[in-house]
């Protein structure tokens, strides 16, 4: 493309398109995560699988999702990280559709039906990272004596084991800074700016096969610290080759969670 990336996640005005930019298929290996000998870690590959089964019986009631689930994923967040504090501050329920249509960025016609993302992502840049302490931490005292922060994703399987489309995460140690390319997503009321990738050879993918509800993804999106531990973690959804036609269609939910540090 020419000039800074944008992306449509809603119908854009009449004689706009959905997106300024191509993008280039590429064969890649994606290894079986379970199979990794030294368990990967948030801080070092970017990314761990906890068993963390909710209390949550089902996720359809948003309110109910805000009410009982965030705490719970609040906790987790601080557990595998070792942060003193968490605040989920938002989640989105994304189903497979019907057919399995070619994969995209998830959001067509309106936007309101969120479906699995094949673009591979960081939901987070450096200047948008940047922007979320504000945005969550509204106090500016309490937000002065802040030294380190992270934003940090939770991915879980809604709907019994992924048979369809799984998630895949980016070994971060394989992401250099020149592969991050600052992207601009459109909403009806704002815009945000995530990360999209040039490919390389070097990237290490790897997903979990049959995640179920009682796993817990837990991938890291933005780290305020710059050196010595992982920052950005892309991911995207594939489709598994060879699925029966009668595989459930995924079902799952994420919550975005920031969290501080001592």
């Amino acid at each position: 493309m020419t000039g800074r990336p944008v992306n449509y996640l809603y119908e854009p005005p009449p004689g706009t398109p959905w997106e300024n930019c191509a993008y280039a298929a590429r064969v890649m290996h994606i290894a079986d995560a379970r199979a990794i000998a030294a368990r990967p870690s948030v801080d070092r590959e970017g990314y761990e699988l906890w068993e963390a089964p909710s209390a949550l019986p089902d996720f359809h009631d948003h309110e109910a999702i805000r009410r009982d689930y965030y705490p719970e994923m609040a906790e987790l967040a601080c557990w595998v990280t070792g942060a003193r504090e968490a605040f989920v501050f938002d989640h989105l329920v994304r189903r497979r559709e019907a057919g399995r249509p070619p994969l995209g960025f998830g959001r067509m016609g309106d936007g309101s039906r969120p479906a699995a993302v094949s673009r591979v992502h960081n939901d987070y840049s450096e200047a948008s990272g940047r922007a979320r302490l504000d945005k969550v931490v509204t106090d500016a005292a309490r937000r002065a004596g802040v030294e380190r922060f992270a934003i940090i994703n939770v991915w879980r399987s809604i709907a019994g084991p992924v048979m369809d489309t799984p998630l895949a995460v980016c070994d971060a140690r394989s992401v250099l800074a020149d592969d991050l390319v600052p992207a601009e997503i459109r909403y009806p009321d704002r815009v945000g700016e995530i990360y999209l990738l040039h490919h390389a050879a070097r990237h290490r993918w790897a997903f979990y096969p049959e995640m179920d509800r009682h796993e817990a993804l837990v991938f890291k999106q933005y780290d305020s610290r710059v050196n010595g531990v992982a920052r950005f973690t892309p991911h995207a959804a594939f489709d598994l080759p060879a699925v029966p036609a009668d595989a459930p269609l995924r079902q799952s939910i994420e919550v975005r969670c920031l969290v501080l540090f001592d």
